[in-house]
């Protein structure tokens, strides 16, 4: 007995042991089940190498008392007690399987089933695991003899007689005996229906790929063929009698019972998925798969391999499809689209789970499968050697052929293995299909421990789990990669190497549309034995993974190659794009993203250092870029060097606002595309309109000083109008302007005006000298009698016009004036003038509306460009820029009066300000703002991917797809961004018609 207060010496070895609730063990080994061995040192130690030895003391004593009578116990007892093997696979499985514990309680023989195995090296086979099921004549009898085989494979399992490989083989290999026994039953149960039919069960999935989990769907396709010469005999009537057949096998093994489930079988993997038949004839399957299947498809057919039923038929239907299956990476975007679908799936996994998914998580099990496959079918047309469905088989038979490194495969393999061995003792503990880590530090504890971690089995859990992950999220771009620099840099003599042409192979299937010249710049950025090509071998396996993400892979490699030529040996270019995390995915982001970013750079390549600032993507404010562009001015050495000077921070300015644009628009694994595209676009206008003006103040700066010094006669303004004035600038827009002056005290008027004029001239020839920069176009038509006018007015001269002769189109003009540039004081008082014919006091008359809708209509009978297709047509098309704006000015100058928020020139302002004022209902307001929006995206995206302006989409092909990836559509996707424009825009028209028309 033991004193109060007082631990026992057993409480205290059982704490040495690794039990974590001695009280409640001490309390089981005092049960009258364990009497006969409770003392018998040798079952404690065996309880304490367990991987939880309170669970399998636990499942101990339940199975002792299950026993028939005391006879049986005592047999049991001594038994396990006298024989190690025994004592080692039971304990073993008790102290890591509650469910298998469970088994063995509702059928106490079947620990008998441990005493089969002796010898370390037994590996069953199918024949094996179908002579243990032979006797199950009904389904709950094939439930019962299922588990007791799958007590052996985990008893060899948690023991270390078989490794993870093999025990997924075995598992595999009962899965095949188990679908033949169903598939007898049924038969049995339907001799008719067997007597009709073929029928071949092909196994999918890991079941096909001898690699199956504790728990998992058992993914299948069945076939099925009419008997020949059976008696009406009828293809129809044969396989309607094979779906029957095929239905029963699938209940037998997925129904539940008080026997448990098998596994579920899941036939989603067939021609249509759940809305296809489920048995079809060989013809069928074949039609299918050579006009409608996808690439993921074929992808799936890498594990097919006939298991149960009539095994002909079954690698009948192999031998039609692999040809197939080995031509899938000839197929158009087959690499997008097979990383498109592992996209997807990780995007799927709910945000709570994503740090816990073991198989779905970025470095999980399924990005080695991935890769691995990827790999297997680009070169696998050429090398039947890779023709396997097994994940590590076919990784061992990549690195033998030099399409991975061996040390690459190696380190992949391990983690490959320590990954599946986590998934399978996580679902071997309930028999549940999960693959999420638990978080209860119990789980965790025997988790670790069923790993051999007994040190610290929590803290080295997570410590080599996360390793392993990291392995694999480093490795799984890399396999694709480093075998191409390989081939180029021939820096290791003896080791397997890709061919050129293998290279070539791979670098087509990832996109790239010029293989050779592809390969020819990885030469020349990764060959030698400097410094500078050591850090390019290091950085191209994930920069090439980046620009094959991209739509012109070509075009990202091309300019990071003239890039890394121009900035090479400049000694932070590589040591930036190293240790800097985003920086190198930015600089491929952009390089890869079309024309305009990427010809930026390459006129002024240090600022790829922008690319690596936490901060450098963030645009410079108006005032700031302002202050830059005219102390820049100041130190120039004429009127011309003045001009380049401020046009040098203009390119610069304009790459940081693509490289922000381009970034925000993709996304990047540390920042996440933007997800408010009007945050984009407003951010461009912004960027454009500020650089633009600051660029326009030191050309003003620079005509200036040129003739007149700091003192010029007369007061001189630049108005910005148009999208200018509403900071709503494009790439590729022009900045219309007003110029307006008033001369000093005791200036002669005319004087003031030719020293206006001359000012003019001259900012307008400085701005149009020749140079590869994007062009600063200044369009002054917009002034009083536009060209036939002069273009530049005094103060004094606008206001008279404006009183005597000003237009309608002429106050809808104005809605968007604001000072930019010269005079601030003069800016200001222009705006005092022209505030009244913007916002005349009560509104417009309905005159002024009628005119106002009559110039709109012949705007858009008149000015489309010839066949240019008006659903497409960003500017002047259907529910595009024009018809928004149009709107939104006719109830700014009808309200502005009254509604102080309509005094913008901003278009999204004022909107949201004429639905606050209740001018326009919420759901036709939002209408037009998404028409403006995207009209305006697809203009900047136009000018980004061409590096020319434009109203409408291209129509090249690779074009096309950029602008898709820049407006967030997957590869091949096209078409949906084609249809979705057309539908919003068509929203916007009818609600344009219906508030601007009146209709």
């Amino acid at each position: 007995m033991t004193v109060p207060g007082r631990r026992s010496s057993t409480f205290t070895r059982l704490i040495r042991h690794g039990f974590t609730d001695p009280a409640t063990a001490e309390r089981l080994l005092d049960e009258e089940a364990l009497e006969p061995v409770r003392h018998d040192p040798v079952l404690l130690d065996a309880l304490g190498a367990t991987a939880d030895p309170d669970l399998a003391l636990r499942g101990l004593v339940r199975l002792a008392e299950a026993q028939e009578d005391t006879a049986r116990r005592q047999e049991f007892l001594r038994t396990l007690v006298s024989a190690k093997p025994l004592r080692d696979r039971l304990l073993g499985v008790l102290g890591a399987s509650e469910a298998l514990a469970d088994h063995l309680a509702r059928h106490p023989g079947d620990w008998h089933a441990l005493l089969t195995y002796e010898a370390a090296d037994l590996h069953p086979g199918v024949a094996e695991f179908e002579h243990h099921l032979a006797g199950a004549d009904d389904p709950d009898a094939l439930r019962v003899a299922y588990r007791r085989c799958l007590l052996s494979i985990s008893a060899r399992d948690v023991c270390g007689t078989t490794d993870v490989a093999e025990t997924a083989a075995e598992l595999a290999d009962l899965a095949t005996a188990t679908l033949r026994a169903a598939l007898a039953i049924a038969r049995r149960a339907a001799p008719e229906d067997a007597a009709q039919c073929r029928l071949a069960v092909i196994a999918m999935g890991k079941c096909g790929g001898h690699e199956l989990n504790y728990v998992s769907d058992v993914d299948v396709i069945f076939v099925g063929e009419a008997v020949e010469g059976a008696e009406g005999a009828d293809e129809a009537k044969a396989m309607r009698a094979a779906t029957r057949l095929a239905s029963h096998l699938m209940r037998i093994c997925s129904d539940t019972t008080v026997e448990g489930t098998i596994w579920p079988v899941d036939a989603n993997l067939r021609p249509e998925g759940r809305n296809g038949p489920l048995v079809r004839t060989l013809s069928s399957h074949v039609a299918y798969y050579q006009r409608w299947a996808k690439t993921w498809e074929f992808q799936a057919l890498l594990k097919a391999r006939p298991v149960a039923g009539d095994l002909s038929l079954g690698e009948e239907y192999v031998q039609a499809l692999a040809p197939m299956v080995w031509q899938a990476a000839e197929r158009e975007n087959f690499v997008p689209d097979v990383q498109k679908m592992r996209r997807r799936v990780v995007d799927n996994i709910p945000a709570g789970q994503v740090d816990r998914e073991l198989k779905l998580g970025p470095g999980g099990l399924r990005d080695v499968e991935f890769a691995v496959q990827l790999l297997q079918l680009v070169h696998g047309r050429s090398d039947a050697s890779l023709h396997s469905g097994t994940t590590l088989e076919a990784l061992r038979a990549l690195a033998a052929g030099g399409y991975v490194g061996r040390a690459d495969a190696a380190q992949l393999d391990e983690a490959y293995r320590f990954l599946r061995t986590m998934e399978h003792r996580i679902q071997l503990h309930r028999l549940r299909r999960t693959h999420l880590v638990p978080t209860d530090e119990a789980d965790l504890r025997r988790l670790g421990r069923s790993l051999g971690l007994r040190g610290e089995p929590v803290t080295e859990l997570q410590q080599a789990w996360r390793r392993y992950a990291s392995v694999v999220r480093r490795l799984h771009e890399k396999l694709f990669y480093r075998p191409l620099l390989d081939a180029v840099a021939q820096l290791a003599p003896g080791e397997a190497r890709l061919s050129p042409r293998a290279a070539g192979q791979r670098l087509q299937a990832l996109g790239y549309a010029d293989p050779v010249g592809a390969l020819r710049h990885l030469e020349a950025l990764s060959s030698g034995v400097t410094r500078k090509a050591a850090i390019q071998r290091t950085l191209l396996p994930v920069l090439l993974g980046w620009f094959a993400d991209s739509a012109d892979p070509d075009a990202g490699l091309l300019g990071f190659r003239k890039v890394s030529d121009a900035l090479g040996k400049t000694p932070w270019y590589l040591r930036l794009l190293r240790d800097e995390g985003a920086a190198a995915e930015n600089l491929a982001r952009v390089l890869s993203a079309g024309r305009l970013a990427p010809d930026l750079l390459l006129r002024a390549p240090e600022a790829v250092a922008i690319l690596g600032d936490p901060k450098g993507l963030t645009p410079r404010t108006r005032e700031h870029l302002e202050q830059e562009v005219l102390a820049a001015v100041g130190r120039a050495d004429g009127a011309e060097a003045a001009v380049a000077a401020a046009r040098g921070v203009r390119r610069r300015e304009l790459f940081r606002t693509t490289a922000a644009d381009i970034i925000g628009s993709y996304g990047t694994e540390e920042s996440p595309a933007e997800s408010d595209p009007g945050a984009l676009v407003d951010r461009v206008g912004q960027a454009v309109t500020g650089l633009n003006a600051a660029t326009i103040a030191g050309a003003l700066r620079a005509a200036v000083r040129a003739q007149w010094g700091d003192e010029l006669p007369t007061r001189f303004a630049v108005i910005g109008m148009g999208r200018f004035g509403g900071h709503e600038l494009a790439y590729g827009s022009d900045a219309d302007v007003l110029f307006v002056h008033e001369p000093r005290e005791g200036v002669d008027e005319q004087e003031a005006a030719r020293a206006a004029n001359r000012i003019v001239t001259e900012m307008r020839r400085l701005l149009q000298l020749p140079t590869s920069d994007p062009p600063l176009l200044i369009d002054a038509d917009l002034r009083p009698e536009g060209r036939s006018g002069p273009l530049v007015r005094s103060l004094k001269s606008y206001e008279a016009y404006y009183r005597r002769w000003s237009l309608v189109w002429e106050s809808q003009a104005l809605l968007r004036a604001e000072p930019m540039a010269g005079d601030p004081d003069l800016g200001r008082r222009f705006i005092e003038l022209i505030d009244p014919l913007r916002y005349p006091v009560e509104g417009l008359g309905d005159d002024a509306v009628r005119e106002i809708r009559r110039l709109k209509a012949r705007m858009e009978s008149e000015r489309m460009p010839r066949g240019a297709d008006p659903t497409l047509h960003t500017k002047l098309g259907r529910g595009g820029l024009s018809d928004v704006e149009w709107t939104v000015q006719l109830l700014q100058m009808r309200h502005g009066w009254a509604e102080p928020g309509l005094r913008t020139t901003r278009t999204r302002e004022a909107l949201r300000a004429a639905h606050a004022a209740g001018l326009i209902p919420t759901e036709e307001a939002q209408t037009l703002d998404d028409a403006w929006v995207l009209a305006s995206r697809v203009r900047n995206g136009v000018m980004l991917v061409r590096g020319r302006a434009g109203d409408t989409f291209p129509s090249d092909g690779r074009e096309l797809a950029a602008m898709g990836r820049y407006l967030g559509y997957d590869e091949g996707h096209v078409g949906d961004m084609l249809d979705d424009y057309r539908r919003i825009t068509r929203r916007a028209r009818a609600v344009m018609e219906d508030l601007f028309y009146g209709s």
